[in-house]
């Protein structure tokens, strides 16, 4: 007989509904901070005050921040209430994503972490804009060289 670490699940015992409870979590993305609010519901997306599609028109933006809940297969589940500060359109959207997985990492630890940890979506995004250096136009940019 072969053993191995992963436990297939018995026949008798019942697959386990996922947990829905209200959380609420942060998710930061460049300069860009979200704070956000899960109440069970069905799939409803206020983003400062706004719909999700009126707030991020772009469809990328809204599959990116719809991530976490079709990782864990919830879609439809939690109504999601956002408040988005600062940065640009992608950092808030990368914010936003960010926040919701946090958020479900809360519910429900055993049964959503593992998925949200493979797909990469509860690591904070670390790249931020370089500062500007003294002499320089950019932050590596040097002015154009002139010969005369």
């Amino acid at each position: 007989m072969a053993y191995s670490s992963e436990s297939a699940p018995s026949e008798d015992a019942p697959a386990r509904p996922a947990t829905i409870a209200p959380a609420q979590a942060t998710g930061r993305r460049k300069e860009a901070v979200a704070r956000v609010r899960l109440v069970p519901g069905t799939g409803q997306w206020t983003v400062n005050g706004r719909a999700l599609d009126s707030y991020f028109p772009n469809k990328l933006h809204q599959q990116v921040v719809n991530e976490p809940f079709v990782t864990t297969d919830l879609v439809g589940r939690f109504d999601v209430i956002a408040r988005i500060h600062g940065g640009g359109i992608t950092g808030q959207a990368g914010a936003l994503r960010l926040g919701v997985a946090r958020a479900l990492n809360a519910v429900d630890v055993e049964a959503n972490r593992p998925s949200l940890k493979k797909a990469g979506l509860l690591t904070r995004d670390p790249r931020v804009i370089e500062r500007k250096k003294a002499g320089l136009k950019k932050a590596r940019k040097a002015p154009q060289y002139s010969k005369r």
